[in-house]
């Protein structure tokens, strides 16, 4: 079958069985070494088995790819330092209209927020904030959650920096940002939409319960706050005069509700109380030198505490001057980071390099930052780098066995992007192979194929197969939960969040993901151009 030695064939084989087992669970017992050292090590058997040369495996890692993949994680850094996150958290509640408009706005949110910023960094920050709306609301989390993962992975297919497959595609497609976006941005609107209306349909009943229990839960948190602002502790102006009827009730009633056995008679109650109060002769009878020098020993307290407040009186306005100062730093520093990333966009869909540009965008923002840049850069997910250069070998490697090759031999007759059977036979390919093999890999090892494929037919087909390629193996990671790394960060974060964990069933998302998955993506393929 394949066009290799048949010992290349099966060590090839081999090697990438290691890394398909280790790359898609987080967890194998018998070697957990995690995801990343998985990639790794199959790039590593495929030099050693020697299905591929030293320098073919320097040659299949994508600098470009990696590239643009460093300088939008180190953005998307900047901009949650920037509370860009944080304004799109406030957003899903900003005078929210019940909890069917909340899901409109969740699906809404996270497919922008995702096409921009990529949806796994989207998915990581707006979790918590989706479960803190489920719960000011009265609602089950699981319909928010479904809307978050799955609108965030329909967004990302609009753009090239969306999610990793698409990155790879702009690559090797040489499709520019603005043809990109253009050719994949109706798909994605009509996506949202039907996406968010079959979240409606499925949970419209969850979604219209009765919120008593959260306005009852309002009004005493309500009451509650006043509450304690009315009891708060606070300093007193002045002292009650121990012979106030004040003070003469209180010890009256000590003596009241004191214990049977500790019964105190009233007449003690009054010798104790002209023991502990000195009476105004014992005041007067103080001699007039002692009160003159205890008068003089605090005139230079009270020169001191005068001194003191001047000081603070003189301090006030440069600490004003201090804080507004910081304030208006932070707002500059905050609208730079926003320009610089509005002005990437703008570079990207004029057509400039784009991996470049967004190495640029990271280094001007670290400039403006005016600071250490190694707290920022510690965030970036230096793992997730590694793992692509040990995917991008792993998957060569098994190029070179001929395999896949001879797998799209078999299929490619039916699967003709020029009539629409031809692209429902190619829909349903990426589909599988997507939830199979991973959205990333399927991308390497069919795109170059399909690309041939294409431009045999017609050569204004090409772009069309790519952006297919694109719409398909970003839309399948909705089918079920292990489909892409967004729906497993949703599931982990719901999970792990403090005070609001919720775990997302498989089946649970199955039920969801299967019709919105076929559906989105039939809409889809009709719209791309």
């Amino acid at each position: 079958m394949a066009s290799a030695s048949p010992v290349k064939v099966v060590l090839g084989s081999i090697a990438f069985a290691i890394f398909w087992v280790l790359a898609v669970f987080s967890a194998v017992p018998f070697l957990p070494v995690g995801r990343t050292a998985g990639s790794l090590l199959g790039g590593m058997l495929m030099v050693i088995f020697q299905v591929l040369t030293a320098d073919q495996a320097y040659a299949a890692i994508e600098l470009q790819i990696l590239g643009l993949l460093f300088g939008t994680m180190v953005v998307s850094v900047y901009l949650e330092r920037a509370d860009m996150f944080k304004y799109l958290g406030k957003l899903l509640s900003w005078k929210s209209r019940g909890a069917k408009d909340l899901i409109c706005r969740v699906c809404l949110i996270s497919a922008i927020s995702s096409a921009f910023f990529t949806n796994d960094t989207t998915c990581v920050v707006l979790t918590e904030f989706v479960l803190k709306i489920a719960r000011q609301h009265n609602l089950p989390p699981h319909p928010f959650l479904l809307a978050l993962a799955s609108s965030a992975n329909i967004g990302s297919a609009a753009t090239p920096i969306g999610n990793p497959q698409n990155l790879v595609i702009a690559v090797k497609s040489k499709i520019s940002f603005g043809n990109f976006l253009k050719g994949i941005l109706p798909a994605m609107i009509m996506g949202v939409i039907v996406n968010a209306l079959l979240l409606l349909c499925m949970y419209w009943k969850l979604l219209s319960i009765e919120k008593v229990e959260e306005d009852i839960a309002v009004e005493l948190l309500a009451e509650e706050e006043v509450n304690s602002h009315r009891f708060s502790p606070a300093t007193m102006s002045h002292f009650t005069s121990f012979n106030s009827p004040e003070w003469n009730s209180r010890w009256e009633v000590m003596a009241v509700q004191s214990s049977p056995g500790m019964s105190v008679p009233m007449g003690q109650v009054e010798n104790l109380r002209n023991r502990s109060i000195p009476s105004a002769n014992e005041i007067q009878g103080v001699p007039s030198g002692t009160l003159e020098s205890a008068r003089n020993s605090n005139a230079p307290k009270e020169a001191a505490n005068d001194v003191s407040s001047q000081v603070k009186e003189e301090t006030m306005p440069s600490k004003r001057v201090a804080s507004l100062t910081t304030r208006w730093k932070k707002i500059l520093w905050k609208s730079g980071v926003y320009l610089v990333t509005i002005g990437m966009l703008i570079a990207l869909l004029l057509g400039l390099n784009m991996s470049w540009t967004a190495i640029t965008a990271a280094l001007a923002l670290m400039v403006l930052d005016f600071r250490d840049a190694r707290t920022s850069l510690e965030k970036v997910s230096y793992s997730l780098l590694l793992f692509f250069c040990g995917m991008f070998i792993t998957v060569q490697g098994f190029n070179e066995t001929g395999i896949p090759k001879t797998l799209w031999d078999f299929i490619e007759p039916y699967s003709k992007i020029d009539r629409v059977s031809g692209i429902a036979m190619f829909a349903i390919v990426i589909l599988l192979m997507s939830n199979l093999a991973s959205n990333v890999p399927t991308v390497l090892f069919l795109g170059t194929q399909v690309a041939l494929s294409a431009t045999a037919v017609s050569a204004a087909n090409e772009k069309k197969a790519w952006l297919i390629l694109a719409w398909v193996s970003t839309v399948a990671g909705n089918l079920s939960l292990l489909g892409s790394a967004a729906n497993i960060i949703v599931c982990e974060q719901a999970r792990r969040a403090p005070e609001l964990g919720y775990t997302l069933s498989f089946w649970s998302h199955l039920k969801f993901g299967v019709p919105s998955t076929l559906i989105v993506t039939a809409i889809g393929l009709t719209l791309i151009r």
